[in-house]
């Protein structure tokens, strides 16, 4: 019974009985088991991944656990179907190709390299999962750990390679691993970014420097965004006007860059804003000024207040809480500072837990006396500080005027014309 005992000979008979030569036959008859090869591979995938899915998904639905959903997102189960082909033609090329001994060589090595890549793949995947399954935790919030996993993939395919070029060449993996060493620099030219990369996201996971969604600004390569990725070669980096820029890992360790993250941690935000005040304006005060100003509750109990300690010695002056000032000697600049302090503190977004700071700044290239004002917000989101910090300086502005004092700016082309019209 040929047909049951071996195949190769029904089919080589077949073609022979079919008007056909002996060596034609034979050569048919090779390439019709390799179809039917091929064809039973395909088949046992096919089966393999519906077997896989159906009884993972019905043990996945079955468990409240998230884990093993991760583990079907990252294809892993899915993915050990490709063996079933490999293991397929693994063991039924010996029969396909009894006539071929060269070509079954050849076929093997092909059929071993799949598996070897396959298994990569899997261990890839399984890997992958474990690190999705990881940024699930707390302890992720703080440490990223995708430079590692990038390097543990890296370390695996650099292994499959190996493993490949040894089966190819015939050669054992410790002689190939012992030639590294005259190819050492190549390697290390070749992977320069990826070795400075490995060294500096080490870095920046261990001294907590960085991590995923810390806002940072690195102004000499217009980085000021939201940290969206961090790889072993590269940080990603999305700017408010949402344009992402890639910055290599290492630059962060080897230049300075500003991370926003302590102010986030501490819930204030640090104002920084200065007022030009033109010094001509500046001025004691004056009899009128004095009734003006008094108008205001908080300006007549304090000026009513220095007027009351005229006749202070100097150490019943140091031992006062109260800032004190000679009546005689009051600036409307001193008097504007007391009403931005007293502004300030009350204002329901300023800390008044932390210093309010209005201070003068040396004189410099005559643009006036600048007034620095230093303080602290309760609210550090972007567009909320931004308003804050216009509605500070905007009533600071308006109010200026009262004091007689007057904002310092360049001359416009309209002050020029005015003036030729004088």
């Amino acid at each position: 019974m040929p047909l049951i005992n071996d195949p190769a000979v029904w089919f080589k008979e077949l073609f022979v009985n079919a008007g056909l030569s002996y060596s034609l036959s034979s050569f048919l008859s090779t390439i019709a088991l390799v179809l039917i090869v091929i064809l039973l591979s395909w088949f046992s995938n096919v089966i393999a991944k519906a077997i896989i899915l159906k009884i993972v998904i019905r043990i996945v639905k079955r468990t409240t656990n998230t884990w093993d959903d991760i583990f079907l997102e990252q294809k892993v189960f899915t993915r050990l179907s490709h063996f079933a082909p490999a293991l397929v033609i693994w063991f039924m090329a010996a029969w396909a190709l009894k006539a071929y001994p060269a070509w079954l060589v050849g076929v093997h090595k092909l059929t071993y390299i799949y598996m070897v890549i396959t298994g990569t793949v899997v261990i890839n995947s399984f890997i992958e999962a474990w690190h999705e399954i990881y940024k699930t935790l707390p302890i992720a919030r703080h440490r990223h750990i995708k430079g590692y996993v990038q390097l543990l993939k890296l370390f695996i395919v650099v292994i499959t390679i190996f493993v490949i070029v040894s089966v190819i060449f015939k050669k054992d993996i410790s002689t190939l691993v012992a030639g590294l060493g005259a190819i050492a620099a190549v390697l290390i030219l070749v992977f320069r970014d990826t070795l400075l990369g490995l060294v500096a996201s080490i870095q920046l996971s261990s001294d907590k420097m960085l991590k995923i969604g810390d806002w940072i600004s690195i102004p000499r390569r217009d980085v000021d965004g939201i940290v969206s990725d961090i790889t072993l070669n590269t940080v990603k980096v999305q700017n408010f006007d949402k344009t992402i820029i890639t910055v290599p890992t290492y630059s962060l360790v080897n230049d300075s860059f500003q991370n926003w993250k302590g102010m986030k941690e501490a819930g204030i935000r640090q104002v920084k804003r200065s007022l030009f005040i033109d010094m001509k304006s500046i001025r004691f005060l004056d009899k009128e000024l004095k009734n003006r100003l008094c108008r205001i509750p908080a300006l007549k109990e304090f000026i009513d207040l220095t007027e009351s300690k005229t006749d202070l010695s100097v150490k019943d002056i140091n031992s006062m809480e109260a800032p004190f000032f000679n009546s005689s000697q009051v600036t409307n600049l001193g008097l504007f500072r007391f009403y931005a302090e007293a502004y300030l503190k009350q204002h329901p977004s300023i800390d008044t837990g932390q210093a309010i700071i209005l201070k003068h700044e040396p004189i410099d290239k005559g643009n006036g006396l600048q007034l620095k004002l230093n303080l602290f917000t309760k609210n550090t989101q972007y567009i909320p500080f931004e308003n804050l910090q216009s509605e500070i300086v905007e009533h600071l502005l308006a109010i200026m005027s009262e004091f007689g004092l007057k904002i310092f700016q360049q001359p416009t082309g309209d002050d020029l014309q005015t003036l030729l019209k004088k």
